[in-house]
């Protein structure tokens, strides 16, 4: 059996808004996003900035951006730009978000959103002293269908969750001198990887009370493969795993009492998912029409968000990220991770 509902579920579509986006870093992902928002109709990115010139302007050729920047400070001082996309390695989200903050401009950082609970928290604290918007990019969040299986899991159609199980790992492998091996830049699988199937079970399930893991080191001292068991004062668990050494399924199943929900492989921006109830007949494909893909969903969100004036979005609100990276944080304690960012300042 095949469902399938408008674009947002139950709220509705909403009214496309504009925005004007400077993005802060000019690798894949800056990439991806840049492509994404410039097929969106109403925004554009109008600036780019990277610490070298050349990249920058390597970059705007490339993408048709009208400005670009060999300072963040450049494209933080455009008064073009009304709202900034920080794609940087995560190791420098906490400098390039705060430096936007400071200037005043909005700002969508990538996800992790920091290395640890405390940058996350001065970010926090800066934006709301300041009355500005902040969003981590966890687009996952924003994407309509994993809308659509919060919605269905929160009205009960597979009773009361139980179980959580997530994977997502990478074929590897990363030689020495990558930034994937590197303390300093924030290496290893979970702030990577795992950040996906711990914000999974959070949106789902809120921050757990236990925290287990187990993990395999590299000789950096970075997360090589990763296992998390999460666990609720309910009584549900999640088991989660991450790595750098094999490519994994990417898949999750949400298992409640009356039921189960399998997403397929790519479950952090998934087109459908497949839903048993128990005594159905068959199982439910549901899928979810939507005029938007991949990072437009985010992108949308924040303009939504600009022009309603909220300094915050619903569906990524700051205090779930603030308790995603209070998870990390307690999984690196406990496999014995840490970086030199860690350190009280």
């Amino acid at each position: 059996m095949l469902a399938a509902v408008d674009g947002f579920g139950r709220q509705g579509k909403r009214e496309q808004t504009v925005a004007r986006w400077g993005v802060v870093a000019t690798g894949g992902i800056a990439a991806r996003f840049t492509q994404d928002v410039q097929a969106l109709d109403g925004s554009e990115v109008v600036a780019v900035a990277s610490r070298r010139e050349a990249s920058a302007k390597t970059f705007a050729d490339r993408f048709g951006v009208p400005r670009a920047y060999g300072s963040w400070a450049g494209l933080f001082a455009d008064p073009e730009v009304d709202v900034v996309y920080v794609a940087t390695p995560h190791s420098a989200h906490r400098a390039a978000a705060g430096a936007a903050l400071e200037a005043g401009k909005p700002v969508l950082c990538e996800k992790p959103f920091t290395l640890n609970s405390r940058e996350a928290e001065e970010l926090v604290a800066l934006a709301r002293e300041r009355g500005l918007f902040l969003m981590e990019a966890m687009w996952t969040y924003c994407n309509p269908v994993i809308r659509r299986l919060v919605e269905l899991v929160r009205d009960g159609a597979i009773g009361e969750l139980r179980s959580i199980q997530a994977d997502f790992g990478a074929a590897g492998p990363f030689a020495p001198g990558h930034r994937m091996r590197a303390p300093e830049l924030g290496g290893g699988a979970l702030l990577d990887l795992g950040v996906y199937p711990v914000s999974f079970a959070q949106l789902l399930l809120g921050e757990p009370a236990r925290i287990q893991a187990d993990a395999q080191l590299s000789p950096e001292g970075v997360d090589v493969n990763t296992g998390v068991l999460l666990g609720w004062e309910n009584g549900a668990v999640a088991v989660l795993t991450c790595g750098l050494d094999g490519s994994s399924g990417t898949r999750a199943t949400v298992t409640g009492t009356r039921g189960r929900i399998e997403v397929p492989e790519g479950f952090f921006s998934p087109d459908s998912f497949v839903l048993h109830r128990r005594g159905a007949d068959a199982p439910e494909t549901v899928r979810v029409h939507s005029p938007l893909h991949g990072m437009q969903h985010e992108a949308a969100e924040v303009a939504a968000c600009l022009a309603a004036g909220r300094t915050e979005s619903s569906l990524v609100p700051l205090s779930g990220t603030l308790a995603v990276l209070r998870t990390l944080d307690a999984v690196r304690e406990r496999v014995g991770v840490r970086y030199p960012q860690d350190e009280a300042r």
